[in-house]
């Protein structure tokens, strides 16, 4: 999915998200690792908080987001900040990805992963995101975890009120698939217009992601509670999950 006119309304309706905490998670993970500058590819950027703080930290950044709408706020960031250039923006669909080089560190947070689609299209997002890493490059990313699609999202409504907007969030979860369907309406509190989308998320088992990584060439040195950076519990909502590319398919 790409979140279309929801991207003029995201950062104000995802306020409450902690970036100063999960870029020193990422910076640090990724540091652990021997990577602390180079070319790093944010895969599914959306409107590029996490990304220019990384840029602005010394990383090469790739951005990368299927959503036009989304990287023209990003666009509109950089330019406030005089970082105009010093990101490469690229429209494209991660089950697409063609990045042209090599890179030592990719990252991708709030739920990218989960929207790529079933498991097929979740491996072969993890196989693109491989042929393109170095060896010893890290892979930092997270996912919602089954138990807040069935426990936390699945059947829930949510209405989120913003500065200039207000958006009703209506939440379907099927188990058979781990899928959930979402629906969200938008009204723009100034001029009264509405917009709504509808996409899914998908959610999959923690072995089935950590065997997908393997295949590819991955290990995964640690899974961590993705909302406060601790130990993972049974009621844990988000993964964030370190993986390092220890060899390539041909070595293995």
């Amino acid at each position: 999915m790409a979140y279309n006119e929801f991207a003029y309304f995201y950062d104000e309706l995802n306020e409450a998200a902690d970036y100063d905490a999960l870029y020193q998670y990422v910076v640090s993970e990724l540091a652990d690792h021997g990577v602390t500058d180079g070319l790093l590819a944010d895969l599914g950027c959306g409107t590029g908080e996490l990304t220019l703080m990384l840029s602005q930290a010394g990383y090469d950044v790739i951005g990368i987001d299927r959503s036009e709408e989304m990287l023209s706020v990003l666009r509109e960031k950089a330019d406030e900040l005089d970082m105009t250039g010093k990101v490469l923006l690229l429209q494209q669909d991660l089950l697409q990805l063609d990045l042209y080089g090599t890179i030592r560190a990719a990252v991708s947070t709030f739920d990218t992963y989960n929207h790529i689609g079933p498991l097929e299209n979740f491996e072969k997002a993890i196989a693109n995101a491989a042929f393109f890493m170095e060896k010893d490059g890290v892979f930092v990313f997270d996912l919602n975890t089954p138990y807040k699609h069935a426990k936390v999202l699945g059947g829930q409504t949510f209405d989120l009120d913003a500065e200039d907007a207000v958006c009703h969030w209506t939440n379907q979860y099927d188990e058979s698939s781990g899928r959930v369907d979402i629906h969200i309406e938008i009204r723009e509190k100034e001029t009264g217009d509405t917009w709504t989308e509808d996409f899914s998320e998908y959610s999959y088992p923690l072995p089935a992601v950590q065997a997908l990584l393997d295949k590819y060439g991955f290990t995964v040195t640690r899974v961590s509670d993705g909302e406060d950076f601790g130990p993972v519990r049974p009621d844990s909502q988000r993964w964030i999950i370190t993986a390092v590319k220890r060899y390539t398919q041909e070595e293995k």
